[in-house]
């Protein structure tokens, strides 16, 4: 990249990232007990589901079109996966795999391979994809009775899109 402002422009976009992925660990922390398997309705998926699925997606994505940078690709989708800790070291893993992705497609000036006409996009649509999840999450865990408040919610979640480092 040529220009100091491109550099510091991609490391905002890849800040965008690191923050959402921090986001989406910050809520599975925060989830009641039973949380994990809360559903908005019956036939939803469940909130571990979606966890599993926006995991899914994202290697998916980078298989597709940096696959230079893929990693595993679970055989299912929509897994019920029961522990945490698991949950937040794929999500930790297949961030980190889109990010790598980007950040390399971007700095040598690479298109990807099957979707996108920016690098950066893949990124777009990863933030709007899970943000959506993430609205789901919450709506599942309100109709099971387990809400988390927007007090709860507002630090781990718009709290970490806003603070300036």
């Amino acid at each position: 990249m040529p220009y100091a402002s491109d550099q510091r422009l991609l490391e905002a976009v890849l800040d965008s990232w690191d923050r959402n992925n921090t986001i989406l660990l910050n809520l599975l922390r925060a989830l009641p007990e039973g949380g994990l398997e809360a559903r908005a309705m019956e036939g939803s998926p469940s909130v571990a589901e979606l966890f599993t699925h926006i995991h899914y997606g994202r290697l998916v994505i980078v298989f597709e079109d940096a696959p230079e940078f893929a990693r595993d690709v679970p055989k299912e989708e929509w897994v019920v996966e029961r522990d945490r800790d698991r949950i937040a070291q794929m999500l930790i893993g297949s961030a980190k795999a889109v990010r790598d992705a980007v950040k390399s497609r971007v700095e040598t000036g690479q298109d990807m391979k099957l979707h996108y006409d920016h690098p950066v996009l893949l990124l777009q649509h990863m933030l709007w994809h899970e943000g959506y999840h993430h609205g789901q999450m919450k709506l599942a865990l309100k109709m099971a009775g387990l809400p988390i408040t927007n007090e709860e919610a507002g630090p781990i979640t718009w709290g970490v899109w806003m603070r300036k480092k």
